[in-house]
């Protein structure tokens, strides 16, 4: 693909802002870091799915140390909470109980989704628990989250694909690409 090139998703059109290459550096450089970091121990990756798959596995490609992958999702529900929003963290399928935790999310924006996230692996007793973000926006964090692992910080856009997506669509490109207003 072409940086001019225009994709359609449903209703929408987007440009090529980062191509697969320049995404595929990031993540190298990233678990380049992982890998210094957590010398001599056995970390944990937990995925969140859905939009983290392809980022996952690409780092995981990257990643050296003895390790597990396990996949998670957070299922948000209208609960009887005065909130409204009841998250809960299903697919757990791995004992973190002291051992080195590394969330890997496709994207970090407003942050309350990776808090609750923090709080519910608290309570399994993890050795330590670090966030591995594909994608940050730091204007529209709203949490105070220490994200240790970062391959690119974007603006405040709407983006998809390489993992994320527009109503379920376009999770399948290389690229990742920004909507055209």
């Amino acid at each position: 693909m072409h940086n001019n090139t225009i994709l359609q998703v449903r209703d929408k059109q987007f440009t090529v802002s980062y191509p697969e290459a320049q995404i595929l550096e990031q993540v190298a450089r990233v678990a380049a870091e992982i890998n210094r970091d957590y010398e001599g121990q056995e970390p944990v990756f937990l995925a969140i799915l859905n939009g983290s798959f392809i980022f996952a596995a690409d780092l995981m490609r990257e990643i050296t140390l003895p390790c597990e992958i396990s996949f998670v999702k957070m299922a948000s529900y209208e609960g009887t909470s005065s909130t409204g929003v009841v998250r809960e963290m299903i697919g757990l399928g791995v004992d973190i109980t002291d051992r080195p935790v590394i969330i890997v999310e496709d994207i970090v924006d407003t942050g309350f989704t990776m808090a609750h996230m923090i709080d519910t692996l608290k309570r399994h007793n993890p050795k330590s628990i670090d966030i591995c973000t594909l994608l940050l926006k730091p204007q529209k964090l709203q949490v105070k989250l220490d994200i240790r692992y970062c391959a690119l910080e974007i603006p405040n856009q709407f983006i998809l694909g390489y993992g994320l997506d527009y109503d379920g669509y376009g999770r399948n490109t290389r690229d990742i690409y920004t909507v055209v207003e």
